[in-house]
């Protein structure tokens, strides 16, 4: 929604001003400027990526336009679900969550947070790294360490879309410009027509530089800041699982190993302590 009221806000202003100062919108309406710009940004974009990059970019797209999700109530809900599963380790044992772990979407616990379990992502991080705490075979350092690399994994991938966008914004002045030559071309051919004529050319001409400069810093070159915005939300996600599950790991106890997690979230999305525990206990009463 931000996105569209940002474009609104570009566009009002922008244009707004330059109908007030007696210009004629008709006289910015070049599509073949557009197909110029379009067409060699695009066969750019595609001559730039694999094809791992372009479908990864095509899907981020939509997201773009939605709020985010990673709320306080979600960070709460999935900071629930691990304390759930931290208190039932610590009375039963580990063995008892090897069946939550192996089938989350069909285990009593995890199906009390549907938020976290449509996040096939983190529920995979988190019961992942939960199957090594069962086995036994690993310790708190070496979890870390494994833990660190496929956050830096995850992070890297995530910003692939952001990185193809910000490279397709940057070349748009410069396909702008080649849309402006190429009308300059056009107009030192027809140099001979009369001077209202060469005028008019000479305007479309510029039109091209316009739009290449607009379109990159006005519609595509925020949508990159956007998706390295939501990618650090998403990596944070990871960060508080990893926090609370070493915390476990080093004996703490699940209310202080999830208290460990609740302080690395951005201060924005951090529940307070009492916030936090009140929706432990009415999580206990589901």
């Amino acid at each position: 929604m931000l996105v569209i009221l940002g474009y609104v806000i570009v566009c009002g202003c922008i244009f707004g001003s330059f109908v007030a100062q007696g210009g004629h919108l008709a006289a910015l309406w070049q599509p073949l400027e557009l197909v110029m710009i379009f067409g060699g940004a695009l066969g750019a974009f595609f001559v730039g990526n694999n094809g791992k990059s372009i479908k990864a970019t095509l899907a981020a797209l939509p997201s773009l336009f939605k709020g985010s999700r990673h709320t306080k109530e979600l960070y709460m809900e999935m900071m629930s679900l691990l304390f759930d599963v931290l208190s039932k380790v610590r009375k039963e044992g580990l063995m008892s969550i090897e069946g939550d772990i192996e089938k989350p979407e069909e285990s009593p616990v995890f199906s009390k947070y549907p938020g976290v379990l449509s996040d096939h992502h983190i529920v995979e991080f988190m019961t992942d790294y939960l199957r090594l705490m069962v086995s036994g075979n690993m310790d708190a350092f070496q979890i870390e360490n494994l833990m660190d690399n496929e956050i830096e994994t995850h992070h890297h991938e995530g910003a692939v879309p952001a990185h193809c966008i910000a490279k397709l914004g940057d070349g748009l002045p410069a396909f702008g410009i080649v849309a402006a030559v190429m009308g300059v071309v056009h107009t030192m051919e027809s140099v001979g027509i009369p001077p209202s004529e060469l005028g008019m050319l000479i305007a479309h001409a510029l039109v091209g530089t316009f739009l290449g400069i607009l379109l990159a810093y006005g519609f595509v070159g925020p949508l990159s800041s956007l998706l390295e915005q939501k990618l650090e939300e998403s990596t944070k996600m990871f960060q508080c699982v990893k926090v609370t599950l070493l915390a476990s790991l080093n004996g703490y106890a699940p209310a202080l190993a999830v208290e460990f997690g609740r302080k690395v979230l951005y201060s924005t999305e951090r529940p307070t302590f009492s916030e936090l525990e009140e929706h432990i206990k009415k999580a206990k009463t589901k």
